[in-house]
């Protein structure tokens, strides 16, 4: 009886920790090409804020090869990325007040870093998000799932 217990315990504990958790922080690299190191985060819903921690490891300045993270609904991902273009830099290629972005980091540029911190009051978990660059050109290679649980 004693070992079936104990193999019941083990074989559990083996598939929990197989089961993919969600977090309440994220680490994404970005470089001087036009990927993020992960193409998909889920996040839970009982996290208060969650946090991107974004690292630029390529040598190009901003201007040249910025990145930034932005959060939206998949389904207004190109209108904001395409209206962000006439917005420009200064305005992290976003359009200014544009209630559809839910999140925004700095663009950043070799050797640095940023960190957004995103509040989960507005995020419903099941809905679709995706989070993406909107450096000019970037969004339609660097994107991802994002989802809440």
């Amino acid at each position: 009886m004693r070992f079936f217990t104990y193999s019941t315990l083990f074989v559990v504990s083996i598939f929990l920790s197989s089961v993919t958790s969600a977090a309440c922080s994220f680490d994404v690299e970005v470089g001087d090409y036009l990927k993020f190191s992960t193409s998909s985060m889920t996040a839970e819903k009982s996290c208060e804020t969650i946090s991107i921690n974004m690292k630029h490891t390529g040598k190009l300045p901003a201007k040249i090869m910025g990145h930034n993270w932005v959060l939206t609904k998949t389904a207004d991902v190109q209108a904001v990325a395409m209206e962000g273009m006439r917005a420009g830099l200064v305005a992290k290629y976003v359009p200014p007040g544009d209630s559809r972005v839910i999140a925004v980091s700095d663009v950043i540029g070799g050797g640095e870093s940023t960190t957004l911190v995103v509040s989960t009051a507005s995020l419903t978990a099941g809905d679709d998000y995706t989070f993406f660059c909107s450096f000019p050109g970037h969004s339609y290679s660097m994107r991802g799932k994002f989802q809440v649980i």
